[in-house]
């Protein structure tokens, strides 16, 4: 393995795996938290949801953006990185397309939860 191999293999990393489903994560937080302030201190028990479902909207589509960029990143590692597959060898193209795939995977996943979550100020009427 020479010198640019090295360093190219190098600069690959985990956190691009790990970012979609951390922000998954922050949006469930936020959304279920400002989901319980809003009705707890704010809006009390039989008050609207209404400034809740415009905070929660906003967290959505942030996190959304930021999966689908991370999603389409991974993607492009996947699809680009070139050879032919099943890419199963011990190379770092093989590594850097896995890589790829399994990031473009998460951040999938990763849409659909953030999207299950946020559905639950659709479904609630109010506070109750």
């Amino acid at each position: 393995m020479d010198g640019h191999e090295r360093t190219a293999e190098r600069r690959e990393s985990l956190w691009m795996l790990v970012v979609s489903p951390a922000v998954w994560a922050l949006h469930f937080l936020a959304a279920y938290i400002t989901g319980a302030l809003w009705c707890g201190m704010v809006a009390g028990p039989f008050g609207s949801l209404m400034t809740a479902r415009i905070a929660i909207a906003a967290y959505t589509v942030v996190a959304l953006v930021i999966i689908v960029s991370v999603g389409t990143i991974g993607f492009r590692r996947h699809r680009f990185a070139g050879g032919e597959p099943p890419h199963d060898e011990d190379t770092p193209e093989d590594r850097h397309r896995f890589m790829g795939y399994a990031t473009f995977l998460l951040s999938g996943i990763s849409a659909i939860g953030v999207v299950y979550a946020a559905m639950a100020v659709v479904f609630l009427e109010g506070c109750q």
